[in-house]
């Protein structure tokens, strides 16, 4: 590039486009990976299952501005679609997901632009996820661009909901019959259970394990006091 670019309105090339999108997945992907990590080192326990990213195809960009009636142009596909660069993070537990989120919240060079909890809040068709929009700054040779990535944080099972969905949905093209789609919401209601079942497992699991490690100390002492009498 021969000019430095300061701002998304310098970009107009559609390879540069993507190659800042997917260099801002790079750079999300590996601080999720870090905090991972050291979640891991310091409590003994993985928050996040896995990490997906993906850019969004050319088809899928042009056939969401198409849809919010906006001119098929660079500039409006940065400034319209948020979601051209996506990173889900699949927790085990409702717990991870706020608790990922507020990690992620307190990274210094990781910018908030907004939040949808859609868990407190779900949609209409029950879908429930906890959405990110973060900015990142892109370190180029000659400039520095901070690039849009969106981050969805769910549960296993809302991830396994969610992905039912979008395929019903896409052999629909969204129009999908009324007991299909009450059929899901009710799912959705059952996969919200699970996830308060299995938290509430968990935390029952962890508060066991805590007596009983008290129980060893408190053996123990007890064993100590006898033989120094």
């Amino acid at each position: 590039m021969e000019t430095a670019i300061k701002n998304y309105e310098d970009v107009d090339s559609w390879k540069t486009i993507i190659f800042l999108y997917t260099s801002a997945l790079k750079e999300v992907g590996t601080k999720l990976e870090i905090l991972n990590d050291e979640f891991q080192h310091v409590h003994k326990y993985n928050p996040i299952e896995h990490i997906k990213t993906r850019v969004k195809t050319p088809e899928s960009i042009v056939k969401k501005l198409r849809k919010s009636n906006h001119e098929i142009s660079i500039e409006n596909m940065v400034k319209y679609v948020n979601d051209i660069a996506g990173v889900r993070l699949i927790c085990s537990f409702t717990s991870d997901i706020y608790r990922l989120a507020e990690m992620i919240g307190n990274q210094s060079d990781l910018k908030v632009l907004s939040i949808k909890d859609y868990i407190k809040n779900p949609k209409e068709s029950g879908y429930k996820s906890y959405h990110m929009l973060v900015s990142v700054p892109i370190f180029l040779s000659d400039s520095v661009v901070d690039t849009k990535v969106e981050i969805q944080i769910r549960t296993i099972a809302m991830d396994f909901w969610a992905s039912l969905e979008h395929k019903i949905y896409y052999k629909f093209e969204g129009k999908a019959p009324e007991y299909i789609s009450r059929e899901l919401r009710e799912c959705a209601e059952m996969v919200s259970s699970l996830d308060d079942k299995m938290l509430s497992l968990n935390e029952a699991i962890l508060q066991c394990l805590e007596e009983q490690e008290e129980a060893k100390k408190a053996a123990k002492k007890q064993l100590n006091n006898r033989v120094e009498m």
